[in-house]
């Protein structure tokens, strides 16, 4: 066991060379179009409006009265990540490997994570079968694995290579721009498919080519570090030697953590209900075309990047904290304007580029600022306890992110059950007061978080 307050940063370098972080940040761009590319689209893909041109693929059908298919799948997903999240985490922290503890890992997942995403939208059957969902829940095991196997160790290794508050911070904006630019390249893909629509192929079709060119760029990108990132000479890779049981408790007993991740589960949850939704704000609520997600997106992107450096100027001189409530809040406030889409006295496109606009401003704090909370969170720890758990911080924060993405994937599922299309709409409106609820929620949570107190014992043990 390493000794409390013991620095585990290679002594030979004082500051990152912008190749590592070029190749980090090139890493969470590509982990970030496969998971936007599934919460943008997949719903969209299985349970389509009928304005779409797409065959439904799976049965709408109730079970126990709310749930349908797209709602179980999902569900039983997330009992697999129960065990695999901790799992990885712990291997990862653990591993002796040569290369580190993280880049390995890495270079597994990348991949297969990348060929299951594709097979999702590879149904057997071109119209509702259960054959369908058999595939969804067999594909589904293989994508959680290897996705794990590559995120968890992705997130950790911010913090391995960042040495101060203010290096980790940097580090985690320029993966925050990368992961911004992810989503922007995810919401090609109705553009793309656009395309190949217009030259004759069929609607399902184009979707599929314009997944595999997606998916082929995002794996492209999640190379790069494998590559490029000589994690030995940069990173923190000293492995830790507690259990499984001891990794858990040393997350769970972290009175910072508890509050961190029960307000990152109620955030993950309203952006997944906005990643599912945006499809149907676009082709339902304002009536405009699908081809209109991705300028939509890359508005709010753009505005973003101007945005991320001068959140990362005030996070080094204000409160991480209340700067997260804040977004939380106007989040909110954003959510109970889309119950209203389509009825304002106003231009369909102008409605939507008010709402990616008003985004744009919590999504420039909300990409940044709880992966630096989380970083420093997982540095105290070190600091106090004396065991570098630093991937079960970020695996038990993916399996709370993943938990919550489902959860608002549940949810917006369940409320299209009370109608999604055009003039039958009310269920897709509702998503506005579920993730108005959601983001409120979040940001009362987090009043709880004493980011005064971490600072302190932090700055009083030199870190």
């Amino acid at each position: 066991m390493t000794s409390p307050g013991a620095s585990l940063a290679p002594p030979e370098l004082d500051r990152l060379p912008k190749s590592v972080v070029f190749a980090v940040s090139a890493g969470h761009g590509g982990m970030s179009i496969l998971i936007n590319l599934l919460s943008i689209l997949l719903v969209f893909f299985y349970l389509p409006p009928d304005s779409s041109g797409l065959p439904q693929l799976v049965t709408d059908a109730k079970f126990l009265v709310v749930l349908n298919a797209i709602v179980i799948i999902a569900a039983a997903g997330r009992l697999l990540d129960a065990v695999t999240d901790p799992a990885i985490a712990l291997f990862s922290d653990r591993s002796t490997h040569k290369r580190g503890r993280r880049i390995p890992l890495m270079r597994l997942g990348a991949l297969p994570a990348g060929l299951a995403v594709f097979l999702m939208f590879l149904p057997p059957v071109k119209e509702v079968s259960a054959l369908n969902i058999v595939w969804l829940l067999g594909i589904q095991v293989v994508l959680f694995i290897a996705l794990t196997a590559y995120v968890t160790p992705a997130f950790a290794i911010v913090a391995d290579l960042g040495r101060t508050p203010e290096e980790r911070l940097d580090l985690t904006t320029w993966t925050s721009v990368a992961w911004a630019v992810g989503i922007v390249i995810a919401s090609l893909t109705p553009f793309i498919t656009a395309l190949f629509e217009n030259s004759g192929v069929s609607t399902i079709a184009s979707y599929q080519w314009a997944v595999g060119i997606v998916v082929s760029i995002s794996v492209l990108m999640m190379y790069v570090p494998v590559f490029m990132v000589d994690e030995p000479r940069y990173a923190r890779s000293k492995p830790t030697t507690a259990t499984l049981r001891q990794s858990l408790r040393v997350v769970m007993e972290n009175s910072f953590f508890r509050y961190y991740v029960a307000a990152d589960f109620a955030y993950f949850c309203g952006l997944a209900m906005i990643q599912t939704g945006i499809l149907y704000y676009i082709t339902v609520l304002v009536e405009l075309e699908e081809e209109l997600t991705a300028p939509l997106l890359g508005i709010m992107v753009v505005m973003a990047l101007f945005l991320y450096p001068i959140v990362n100027r005030q996070a080094k001189k204000r409160s991480a904290k209340q700067m997260v409530i804040f977004a939380f809040v106007m989040t909110s406030v954003m959510f109970f304007g889309i119950f209203f889409l389509g009825r304002y006295p106003v231009p369909a496109i102008a409605q939507a580029v008010a709402v990616v606009v008003i985004f744009a401003v919590p999504f420039s704090i909300l990409s940044v600022i709880p992966g630096w909370i989380l970083s420093d969170i997982a540095e105290h720890s070190i600091m106090t306890r004396g065991e570098a758990t630093t991937g079960m911080f970020f695996g038990a924060r993916t399996f709370a992110q993943k938990i919550g993405q489902t959860v608002g994937v549940v949810i917006f599922a369940l409320l299209l059950n009370f109608g999604r299309d055009i003039g039958d709409d009310l269920g897709v409106r509702l998503s506005g007061f579920g993730g108005m609820a959601l983001y409120a929620l979040a940001a009362i949570i987090f009043t709880r978080y004493d980011e005064g107190k971490l600072r302190s014992e932090m700055a009083a043990a030199g870190h």
